[in-house]
């Protein structure tokens, strides 16, 4: 199975960000120069500083925000690459991605991207992209909430539309098998903070047990594994009967549960534990013990949180690097969600 990646979804209703993180590290996914740390270090020197800040401001509001904004510029660089595409509304010709099933009553955050980008546009106006401030607020989001640091690569420019389509067709959902995560993640060239709707779960936490625990004890982990840590692998009955009583059979589609119960508003490797543990909330998690490889991955993560750390910050400067927009390709918009043709009069 050539190469594999994967990404912890630190939002309501995504595949997980872990998931990310395993595949994207194997990918080939080149930094080249258009691209650097400190590109707005002359054209506007505060930039990084007002980001932070008002990241800091809406996870002190709102932890779960911190989800969200890292969520945020997951699926922008999933759909035509990391380009600002889905901060776009619908107007005119351009059908926005916000309407696409994966991001539907899902995705938020674009209020605090709406705050960042009003106070860059009277710092230094015209000069600093939407696509640009995904990339750096989901960084802040992952430091602010215990995780990694990282350099983010600056120097992106704004699409000039969406891809509606493209949304529906690239963002992995949460029921996505393995070889459907490979293939999305090719296309294009990690749960451990945040929530889930009952709606992405259910079907998993209500499929037959029996079937879960002998797909499992099959070895769910890898060879080198002992009795007890396989035993621990399979799906934990007590975590199921806790989820239901969340989300029953019917209804509650909405209801809330975080993707890491011991630790929902921190970034760490508690996701990998769950994972060998048997307590996978979404379909696509359980589908990583699927495969020797990222089993062995999931193993080495959920034992040495400082290789998760290295390598998860290593996938965010990978994913950050799929297709931008550089030199005149796009444009810088004042407004991130209309391009700069629009007036904001406009039907």
């Amino acid at each position: 199975m050539a190469r594999l990646w994967r990404l912890n979804s630190l939002s309501c209703a995504s595949v997980s960000i872990l998931v990310f993180v395993l595949l994207l590290n194997a990918m080939d996914v080149s930094c080249d120069d258009y691209l650097v740390p400190g590109y707005y270090r002359d054209s506007c020197p505060l930039v990084e500083d007002i980001v932070r800040r008002h990241v800091l401001m809406a996870i002190r509001k709102d932890p779960r925000m911190a989800a969200s904004l890292l969520r945020l510029h997951f699926h922008d660089c999933f759909v035509m690459g990391c380009d600002g595409s889905v901060l776009l509304d619908s107007r005119g010709s351009i059908e926005s991605e916000k309407g696409a099933d994966p991001n539907v009553n899902s995705v938020k955050g674009f209020e605090v991207v709406d705050s960042i980008k009003f106070a860059l546009e009277i710092a230094c106006p015209a000069i600093v992209s939407c696509a640009d401030i995904l990339a750096m607020a989901a960084r802040d989001s992952v430091v602010l909430r215990g995780g990694p640091n990282w350099d983010v690569y600056l120097g992106r420019r704004d699409s000039l539309t969406a891809s509606f389509s493209g949304a529906n067709k690239f963002i992995p959902l949460p029921n996505s098998t393995l070889q459907t995560l490979i293939t999305n993640f090719q296309a294009q060239g990690s749960h451990t903070i945040g929530y889930s709707r009952c709606l992405n779960f259910r079907q998993h936490i209500y499929s037959p047990l029996e079937q879960d625990e002998e797909e499992y004890a099959e070895g769910s982990t890898p060879d080198y594994c002992s009795q007890q840590k396989k035993r621990k692998s399979k799906p934990d009955p007590v975590f199921r009967r806790i989820l239901r009583s969340t989300c029953p059979i019917t209804g509650r589609d909405n209801s809330l549960t975080p993707l890491d119960y011991s630790t929902s508003v921190f970034f760490d490797n508690h996701y990998f534990l769950n994972l060998m543990q048997g307590k996978a909330l979404l379909q696509s998690d359980s589908s990583l013990l699927s495969s020797t490889y990222t089993k062995e991955l999931v193993w080495a993560y959920a034992s040495n949180p400082r290789l998760f750390y290295r390598k998860f910050a290593s996938s965010m400067v990978k994913m950050g690097n799929i297709n931008p927009l550089i030199g005149d390709q796009g444009e810088i918009r004042q407004n991130c969600r209309f391009v700069n043709s629009q007036s904001l009069t406009s039907p």
